[in-house]
């Protein structure tokens, strides 16, 4: 995490204007000693303001691509665009208008997904950014918190992360029984997969996710069991908002392309996709293992 240092306290206009001026008519009237009146409009603050908007853009998809570059490498330069924009814009109606605190929340997004201020998995994180601290109390807070969650879940290097990517990517491929019911028998396979994440979060978080992709699988009219884990899952994996994610645009184009006819074709597609994704990143993680 690179949430630390001066930066914090920079807010995300400096390198053009400082902050935002709250300006009323037509523009803001600017005097020197001796020279002449210099009026600047709005549309110029605007341009000032879009410029460094631009610019922390730019910076972003650098950091990114040092931060994250398999997911980076998968989703390309347009659509990581895409991604940086919605993580600066729901980290703004946090109250996060600081360089640091929106780096963070970035870090956080590709960690943990889009929507990791509303996920069940990770209730602390939203906790902290709906709290009365300041921005970088908050950020303080959220990266303390979030320590803890690496140093017990990810482990060193993140190898639990890659096992239980590998694991994930078998499960995919492998056909299940769901004698025991379609709840229970999520329960053990989330927690036999990646047991650091199901001790951490704890069965009601899961649970909770797995409500959520029961009743999103009916709006799909998923029926059978095979198609309704499958969101459960992916839930788990890539975060509970993972079907809109544009982290995973893989996942709602597919769940949206009108091309695709019958649920059970469209489940099927998702399916093949995620086995897709899944071997990729698997692959790469191997190719860049210590040997």
């Amino acid at each position: 995490m690179s949430y630390c240092g001066a930066s914090i306290g920079f807010p995300l206009g400096s390198s053009v204007t400082g902050t935002r001026l709250a300006t009323e008519g037509t523009g803001v009237e600017c005097r020197e000693p001796d020279r002449p009146m210099l009026t600047i409009r709005d549309a110029q603050l605007d341009a000032f303001e879009q410029a460094a908007r631009t610019a922390f853009e730019n910076e972003m998809v650098a950091h990114s691509l040092a931060f994250t570059p398999r997911l980076c490498e998968v989703l390309g330069e347009a659509q990581l665009r895409v991604a940086l924009r919605q993580a600066i814009r729901d980290a703004e109606e946090y109250g996060f208008t600081y360089r640091g605190p929106i780096r963070l929340f970035i870090e956080l997004t590709f960690l943990l997904g889009s929507d990791f201020p509303t996920d069940p998995q990770y209730p602390a994180f939203g906790e902290i950014l709906r709290a009365s601290d300041s921005q970088i109390q908050r950020a303080e807070a959220i990266h303390d918190a979030f320590q803890q969650y690496h140093d017990r879940v990810s482990g060193p290097a993140a190898q639990n992360v890659h096992k239980a990517l590998n694991d994930l990517l078998v499960l995919a491929r492998t056909p299940l029984t769901f004698t025991n019911g379609l709840v229970d028998v999520l329960l053990r396979e989330m927690t036999r997969i990646f047991p650091q994440k199901a001790a951490y979060v704890g069965e009601d978080a899961l649970r909770a996710i797995i409500e959520q992709a029961l009743v999103q699988a009916a709006e799909y009219r998923f029926e059978t069991e095979r198609q309704q884990g499958l969101l459960a899952v992916l839930k788990f994996g890539f975060g509970h908002g993972c079907t809109d994610d544009p982290l995973y645009p893989w996942i709602s184009r597919t769940l949206k392309d009108p091309r695709i006819v019958g649920p059970a074709a469209r489940a099927a597609r998702l399916e093949k996709k995620a086995i897709v994704w899944l071997e990729h990143v698997v692959a790469r993680n191997t190719e860049r293992a210590p040997r």
